[in-house]
């Protein structure tokens, strides 16, 4: 029986994106056509119980509009779970909320970005190689949207990547474990969405949401790296 790519689902897409384009788990099927070696089986982390497969070829934590400062009950049965993989040495990618729910699970610190809010398609610097970013160029491009940022990495983190306005763009968080604070799952549509949803609050802040909808694309960067996770998958 074939193992399955566990997508561990922490919140929605915007309404917008939602209702077009499904929830999270679809993005991520989506990005993943023809690559991913084992079937998507999306679980809820948000329920009162949080379970998963014993044998699983690895696990994909979702966005998430909600904030990992909250603290909230769902979130430390998840960051308990998140624990138990890293030790195991399970495949595991945090996406977004995902990477800085990892990051909180392992030591770290979250909390609201001290440069403020990244939105858009942006360009991400590679610090160090590793496996999850084998093929791409020292600058590439994904397409993020997140508030909170994990400030302060965990003992034993190594930082893979950064942009401008986040220093721990992608972290290799264990073995086995990686974080991106960016959206591989995004692609132009689904970034044209997000802006669309936050064109006030990003006028708000004083930024240029036409600017942004303009310069918006399919953060291929991003998602070769989605692909190469999914591949690293089947070497297992």
């Amino acid at each position: 029986m074939t193992r399955p790519l566990v997508v561990l689902v922490t919140g929605d897409p915007v309404g917008g994106v939602a209702a077009r384009r499904g929830p999270f788990s679809a993005l991520f099927a989506g990005a993943l056509d023809g690559v991913a070696p084992a079937p998507l089986l999306p679980v809820e982390a948000r329920g009162s119980e949080l379970a998963i497969p014993d044998d699983v070829a690895g696990v994909i934590v979702t966005g998430s509009a909600s904030s990992v400062t909250e603290r909230a009950p769902w979130m430390l049965r998840t960051e308990a779970l998140l624990r138990d993989l890293v030790r195991r040495e399970v495949p595991v990618l945090g996406v977004c909320f995902g990477h800085q729910l990892l990051g909180a699970a392992l030591g770290g610190r979250v909390e609201r970005n001290p440069r403020g809010r990244e939105i858009g398609t942006v360009d991400v610097e590679v610090l160090v190689q590793d496996p999850l970013l084998e093929g791409l160029p020292g600058r590439f491009a994904a397409n993020a949207t997140h508030m909170d940022s994990v400030t302060v990495l965990p003992p034993g983190a190594t930082l893979l990547a950064r942009s401008a306005l986040e220093p721990h763009a992608a972290v290799r968080f264990g073995a086995a474990a990686w974080g991106v604070q960016f959206h591989p799952e995004f692609d132009r549509d689904v970034m044209r969405g997000y802006l669309e949803a936050r064109a006030e609050l990003v006028r708000a802040e004083g930024g240029d949401p036409a600017r942004l909808l303009a310069a918006a694309g399919d953060g291929e960067g991003g998602r070769a790296l989605l692909r190469t996770f999914a591949r690293m998958l089947s070497t297992r």
